[in-house]
């Protein structure tokens, strides 16, 4: 599940242009091209969405939580031939005889009113999935039962440009 989870955020990421001033994933650059200011490198781009990875688990009530198993790496996908966004996930184990379907909806309606866009539809098995999306950039999460007792929170990052040199392959 969690596989056809990361190609859908594959086949979801895409880097979207933000015109918000102080944007995170906005630089300035020098006349010679290199960025200086407010660069977002992709550990930035990590500790963001795990954090938000991490405030949706936290909306699951604590006495229906067994554990938080938030990825330790991720893997860099392209928003283009010069940007990159970073993708991981967070597994939500849940106590015996607790249905996700309810948490997960339960999860959507927290965010209806907030800065994510949402989108709702059923996963190949049948389950309700969520999608939270940011307008302005690729930032995404992905939230659905994955299996007896669990839920998945796939994220995504905004995009950003790796450092000259950087291989964007391997666990990040």
């Amino acid at each position: 599940m969690a596989a056809v989870a990361v190609a859908l955020l594959a086949s979801l990421s895409g880097c979207m242009p933000s015109d918000r001033s102080g944007d995170l994933t906005s630089a300035t650059t020098t006349e010679n091209g290199e960025a200086v200011g407010n660069v977002w490198t992709w550990q930035k781009a990590k500790a963001q969405t795990q954090a938000m990875e991490l405030e949706i688990s936290k909306l699951i009530p604590e006495d229906k939580v067994v554990k938080i198993d938030r990825g330790k790496t991720g893997i860099l996908l392209s928003c283009s031939e010069t940007q990159h966004n970073w993708n991981g996930a967070t597994t939500v184990t849940l106590n015996k005889g607790t249905e996700p379907e309810p948490l997960v909806k339960a999860i959507e309606a927290h965010y209806q009113d907030s800065r994510f866009t949402i989108e709702t539809d059923l996963d190949i098995v049948g389950d309700h999935r969520i999608q939270l999306r940011s307008p302005d950039t690729a930032e995404n999460y992905i939230i659905v039962k994955d299996g007896p007792g669990t839920i998945s929170i796939d994220s995504g990052s905004a995009c950003f440009t790796l450092p000259e040199g950087e291989y964007p392959r391997g666990d990040f």
